[in-house]
């Protein structure tokens, strides 16, 4: 966790100098009032209903196998994951083992956790195409500073359309193997597992093949409600994390763009995040939040930098304090000393 702590604050650290330097730090623009501290408790209940959000899918998932306590300490060890690793890695080859070790098969937690990365994903599939219908992709792209269009030329557009690229062919890949055809997951893992140094473990790899096999043609066979109950939760957990960064904005300014437009940029601004090899994307989500969201702030040296730091305070630290407080306990318990 050392890691992304020191990339994220050096980045910060190095713009504030590169924007401030030679001029004054602009703290008086933020003004902490009655005001501020309302709208920074609704953006940390954004986050809770966030993070509810994903608490209250992995137990519709489990089929209600997973109790509150064990949901809501899967989604925080999740989270910590996610946080110390790159972002196109995310947190979740080791959500199965956090999973299982709650009690779950590991073929049946494996099909679980495929299960949300396609929620996860169908949820960017079908909104960033509909922010095109709803908001003018001029508008979405062509900031200040930027003028090369709405080409590849554009780097704002250029990232976009990697991450959802990558984000598409992953949701392809995962609705075949969980929907599909779950044979070919379990081939492979079969194939893997025929490494030398993992062939001991063979005969448990097979049945962990046959459980996610057995497991995904029972949620191919799930009713209709019980998708849009999982979807919904998704959809909600999205959400909100999108409009914490609004309700920072109005907490110490006053915004005068459309609000929708802003959270419209938070989430394309998450699907450039995903080309970031840096653990959470440190570092590089503090430059794009700076440089694409900082029309939507006062034109004042730094603030845009100032605010990319809260926004990682509010969104992104708390999982990695979070996280070292219940890993140890959590391996003390699940592994033994």
């Amino acid at each position: 966790m050392i890691y992304p702590i020191i990339i994220g604050l050096s980045v910060v650290g190095y713009m504030l100098y590169a924007q401030l330097h030679g001029k004054n730090i602009p703290f008086d623009i933020i003004d902490f009032t009655g005001f501020t501290v309302f709208w920074l408790f609704i953006a940390l209940l954004f986050m809770a209903i966030r993070d509810t959000g994903y608490i209250i899918r992995i137990k519709i998932l489990s089929g209600n196998k997973l109790n509150w306590r064990q949901s809501f300490r899967i989604i925080m060890l999740w989270e910590f994951t996610s946080a110390v690793t790159p972002s196109v890695v995310g947190g979740t080859t080791l959500a199965i083992i956090y999973v299982n070790k709650e009690g779950i098969s590991i073929g049946e937690s494996s099909a679980i956790v495929m299960a949300t990365s396609f929620l996860d994903e169908l949820y960017f599939i079908l909104m960033f195409p509909l922010l095109f219908v709803l908001i003018n992709p001029e508008a979405l792209f062509n900031i200040s500073g930027e003028t090369s269009g709405l080409n590849m030329n554009n780097s704002f557009l250029y990232f976009a359309v990697i991450g959802y690229s990558l984000k598409f062919l992953y949701t392809l890949f995962i609705s075949y193997g969980l929907f599909i055809n779950p044979q070919m997951i379990k081939r492979f893992i079969l194939w893997i597992f025929q490494l030398k140094f993992l062939r001991k473990w063979r005969v448990g790899a097979e049945k962990a093949g046959s459980d996610i096999v057995s497991n995904s043609k029972e949620l191919k066979n799930k009713p209709f409600k019980f998708w849009l109950k999982a979807f919904l939760a998704t959809f909600f957990s999205w959400t909100a994390r999108y409009w914490v960064v609004n309700a920072m904005f109005i907490a110490f300014f006053v915004v005068e763009k459309s609000h929708f437009l802003l959270f419209a940029r938070q989430l394309v601004m998450w699907i450039m995040m995903l080309v970031s090899p840096t653990p959470g994307g440190s570092g590089f989500s503090e430059f794009v939040f700076s440089e694409y969201l900082g029309d939507f702030m006062p034109q004042v040296a730094g603030i845009a930098i100032i605010m990319a730091f809260i926004w990682r305070l509010f969104t992104y630290y708390p999982y990695l304090f979070v996280g070292a407080v219940m890993v140890p306990k959590w391996i003390k318990n699940k592994f033994g000393s």
